[in-house]
């Protein structure tokens, strides 16, 4: 079912869009050459819990997990881009890394993800995640009223495919509120004045998620995380907007802390 939110309930969703940005902030700029991933999870853990928020990852069991997740943060490395279970590795020179966090606050749930390179960049990384947050852009300005879901997802389409990439539509947006996953689904791809309309207190998690010369996935032996088929790269940005007659609210903007 796809809800609807009011002025209030969206101004009521504003902390946990904060907290998540904050989130990712902090974790950006405490992530480096050298950081074991267990140790951004527990990072993310103890930030979760001076809040007095609610990690949607914990406990999260959808029919696609083998078992619950059990982590508060994805961390995707390289040739992951979605779900990634944070594991016993210390980043390396050059790793491509995606974060991924949702955190219920006073009952309501915000979801964002950013990718970055610790050390040393390659061109093709940088100009891969350039391409996932100019889409996700792409996709926020798309997300008026009167517009329809197919105009975000071709929105996304349409700068992937600019720079020659190829799409799954398995894993895309989705709606958010009250629980992290609700209808309706947004696929990264699509066709402009179809699908379901735009109407004002709608709240979406936009989230483009390209790979370097595949859009092919794979599950590791984690039950969880999903990888190229092929082994090239993944960027994922994702963030959670309202739709409102006055337009698209990000309510897990970045940029008041100084980053995009």
């Amino acid at each position: 079912m796809i809800e609807l939110r009011t002025p209030a309930e969206i101004d009521a969703m504003r902390p946990a869009g904060r907290f998540v940005a904050e989130v990712l902030a902090t974790l950006r700029d405490e992530t480096a050459v050298g950081t074991n991933l267990l140790t951004i999870d527990r990072r993310a853990h103890e930030l979760i819990r001076r809040a007095g928020a609610e990690s949607c990852y914990i406990d999260y069991h959808p029919s696609f997990g083998a078992s619950p997740f059990g982590k508060v943060i994805c961390t995707s490395i390289n040739d992951a881009v979605l779900h990634g279970l944070p594991h016993d590795y210390a980043l390396r020179d050059g790793d491509l890394v995606t974060l991924d966090f949702a955190v219920s606050v006073n009952g309501w749930v915000a979801d964002s993800a950013v990718s970055f390179i610790v050390g040393t960049p390659r061109d093709a990384d940088l100009a891969l995640i350039d391409t996932s947050e100019r889409a996700l852009d792409a996709a926020i300005a798309s997300a008026t009223v009167g517009n329809r879901i197919g105009d975000i997802s071709h929105a996304v389409a349409t700068v992937a495919r600019a720079e020659g990439l190829s799409i799954n539509t398995d894993f895309g947006g989705h709606g958010v509120g009250r629980e992290m996953h609700g209808d309706p689904h947004v696929p990264n791809d699509g066709k402009p004045g179809r699908g379901y309309p735009l109407r004002a207190g709608l709240v979406l998690a936009l989230e483009p998620w390209f790979l370097q010369t595949t859009d092919k996935l794979v599950t590791d032996a984690d039950g969880w995380t999903l990888r190229s088929a092929d082994g090239s790269r993944g960027a994922h940005s994702e963030h959670t907007i309202a739709v409102t007659p006055d337009g698209p609210i990000v309510l897990t903007d970045r940029s008041f802390l100084g980053v995009d």
